[in-house]
């Protein structure tokens, strides 16, 4: 069995983890800047209350991490399965992220907040993200089945196709000027 590390209020500052190894363990109230976890795998490890940014998770292996409390700014997440972590006090906050091709399926993550992330072909599928906010957000391809989209501001979101009839929208705000991806599936046209 592996010695697992406990990090605390530290730095980590252009790390390429594909070449410098990343210790098992618990991180609490870290900052991580310019890392790459690109491809690597992270499983088992617990982040609470840590700040990345400017990082690349492509394709990391995710399954059983707790991401508590966590803000990613800036990074590069494409492809990752976060409906294989860790979901006891799963939480996160996304600035200016990528996220294409990711998967929330059948995640519980009410109030998270999306500013200006790409969000192209992410499955939302089962998801309950009622009282989120996607400010800015390219949701093109995003999957939205049977997904608890109540109270969300999709006000300035872009390139979405949301099904009113599959999904929970009960009270979400969507700009007068932007329903075109509410009324897709009805197969009517716009002018």
């Amino acid at each position: 069995m592996t010695n697992r590390v406990y990090c605390d209020e530290e730095e980590f500052v252009n790390i390429d983890f594909q070449k410098t190894s990343f210790k098992k363990g618990d991180y609490e109230y870290c900052f991580f800047k310019n890392c790459n976890f690109n491809t690597v795998n992270l499983s088992a490890i617990s982040f609470s209350e840590c700040e990345f940014v400017d990082c690349d998770f492509s394709n990391a292996n995710i399954k059983n991490v707790q991401f508590n409390q966590i803000n990613f700014e800036n990074c590069k997440l494409i492809g990752l399965g976060f409906d294989g972590c860790n979901d006891f006090l799963l939480s996160f906050q996304f600035h200016h992220c990528s996220l294409d091709f990711s998967s929330f399926y059948n995640l519980k993550l009410k109030n998270t907040f999306f500013e200006s992330c790409s969000l192209k072909e992410v499955d939302f599928t089962e998801a309950d993200f009622s009282e989120s906010t996607f400010s800015n957000c390219n949701l093109q391809g995003a999957i939205f089945e049977n997904t608890n989209l109540q109270k969300c501001d999709f006000r300035s979101a872009t390139n979405y196709n949301i099904h009113p009839a599959e999904n929970q929208i009960s009270k979400a705000i969507f700009a007068s000027d932007n329903l075109s991806g509410l009324l897709q599936s009805f197969n009517i046209k716009i002018e």
